[in-house]
């Protein structure tokens, strides 16, 4: 039997990837950082090695270079993820034997077919369009999917959805599923139902609690035919979805949180619970601030807003981490960046002078820049937040917004976003 090392540090995805490898008959062995897994690189010697670019305690080229010390160790592939490397990165790693190099968000069909090149085995790989997508706002767990219904990513979306519910620590999961971009057919049954059955299971959600965003007549009927999904609503504007949850929100929660789930600022990201944050990724592994600050090491972040003072408090929320912060004091200046430069990562204002923010998302749809974008806006109308997010904003905080929102926000795209 073959066998693979994955050092990462995003439980989710190192789950997801040891269950797709052991499904294919590989034995999978999993490291939690990179002193972890230089032990185990020693102890086990893989037939392959999948490694993050951004480590905590001890980094991927530090890794790398033990590993072409020993003549046990040089020969086994490497397959490096990243939330970006430029191309003096890359070459960097060609001396160790690295085959390949993927960005995060990563193309999973890609990661797969390259792992059973390297390991001569065969995958099982769904090579059917899909883009599932999952993020957060005001304990809303968006469940974005277009262009198809690739099994392996539902399978991922089942990973996810855990890892952001104990991100957040979220008490009673309310999910919105959002289909659009396909047309769903008869054979797509059984996918609907892998669908349904993982965000069921992964956010232990009430059905009452759960609603589909969907203009799909085949759809519709699905969900109306199907008894184990009755208490599931489906509906065709994202208003209704969320007027529903805000009900069922009172229902259950006896009004606790009407202050903040109110109106225009559902989708926002609320308060804050304090500057000291801690972030949990597992059952067993916590890391603060301090213990974050190399997963970001090297990212690029523009914050594109004409208040000073919102520059300044990004400028503070961001000190002491190794990221490259652009800013710009309006929409025009900063594209005009974008023929030289490429960032990770976008804040942005709505109001602006000479461009504003709708005219930058227009602009980054225009030259296909996909690059995830977080509004950070006074404007907390309904209509101008459901706007932003129907051009493809990752996230809307509502201000004024503290050191700790924006930067638990940015975590959860940059480092757990994959």
């Amino acid at each position: 039997m073959k066998t693979a090392l994955i050092i990462e540090e995003v439980p989710s995805f190192r789950e997801y990837l040891k269950t797709k490898l052991e499904d294919n008959n590989i034995e999978a062995i999993l490291a939690i950082n990179g002193l972890d897994g230089i032990t185990k690189l020693r102890n086990t010697i893989p037939d392959l090695l999948i490694i993050d670019y951004n480590l905590n305690r001890q980094g991927c080229m530090e890794i790398l270079k033990q590993k072409r010390a020993s003549a046990g160790l040089a020969p086994i592939p490497v397959i490096v993820t990243a939330q970006q490397l430029d191309q003096k990165k890359i070459l960097e790693l060609v001396p160790y034997n690295v085959k390949k190099v993927f960005s995060k968000p990563i193309k999973i069909d890609a990661l797969f077919t390259t792992t059973q090149e390297l390991l001569g085995v065969t995958f099982a790989i769904d090579t059917s369009p899909g883009i599932v997508e999952v993020h957060v706002n005001e304990d809303i767990i968006f469940v974005e999917i277009t262009e198809g219904l690739n099994r392996d990513k539902l399978d991922l979306l089942r990973y996810k959805i855990t890892e952001l519910m104990e991100l957040y620590q979220i008490r009673v999961p309310k999910v919105i599923i959002m289909i659009s971009g396909f047309s769903l057919k008869p054979s797509d049954a059984p996918n609907l139902v892998k669908l349904l059955n993982n965000v069921l299971r992964a956010s232990q959600a009430a059905q009452r609690n759960i609603r589909i965003l969907t203009k799909d007549d085949f759809l519709k009927n699905f969900i109306k035919e199907q008894k184990e999904y009755k208490d599931i609503e489906v509906v065709s504007k994202l208003q209704y979805a969320l007027d529903g949850l805000l009900k069922e929100l009172n229902k259950v929660e006896n009004g606790e949180k009407q202050a903040v789930l109110m109106g225009d600022k559902v989708l926002s990201a609320g308060e804050s619970k304090g500057e000291s944050i801690q972030l949990r990724f597992d059952g067993e592994v916590r890391f603060s601030l301090e213990e974050v600050k190399e997963s970001l090491h090297g990212l690029s972040i523009a914050a594109v807003d004409d208040d000073e003072t919102i520059r300044e408090l990004i400028k503070h929320t961001f000190s002491g981490f190794d990221i490259d912060l652009s800013f710009f004091p309006d929409g025009a200046e900063f594209t005009e960046s974008l023929d030289n430069a490429k960032y990770d990562l976008i804040l942005l204002d709505i109001v602006m002078p000479r461009a504003d923010g709708f005219a930058v998302l227009r602009e980054l749809s225009y030259r296909n820049i996909n690059v995830p974008v977080i509004i950070l806006s006074a404007v907390s109308q309904r209509d101008t937040v459901i706007r932003a997010f129907q051009m493809g904003i990752k996230s809307y905080l509502t201000k004024p917004l503290k050191p700790a929102e924006i930067f638990k926000k940015a975590l959860e795209i940059l480092k757990v976003n994959f």
